[in-house]
């Protein structure tokens, strides 16, 4: 599910799903949230999670952008992302 939490940057349109009742034809939906399925969803959802990381402390690694670190009292946090997988 991690990625029905990204934001989308772009315009995404997309066709009325099924069920959903309507009186008016040629209607679209604009999405303002990612879905599975769309190109743009991985990235939207890792663009909020940096965010996140970074509000709490972590820093980004320049190296490896999936990687995260954390210093605090003499101790390191380290977190890998992998896909929507933290190590």
């Amino acid at each position: 599910t991690a990625f029905l939490h990204g934001e989308l940057t772009e315009e995404v349109y997309m066709d009325i799903p099924p069920g959903y009742n309507t009186t008016q034809t040629g209607t679209v939906c604009r999405l303002r949230k990612a879905l599975y399925g769309l190109k743009q969803s991985p990235r939207a959802w890792f663009g909020r999670f940096t965010m996140a990381m970074k509000n709490n402390g972590f820093k980004q690694c320049n190296s490896d952008h999936t990687s995260f670190l954390k210093h605090r009292k003499g101790k390191v946090t380290a977190l890998i992302i992998y896909v929507d997988d933290m190590l």
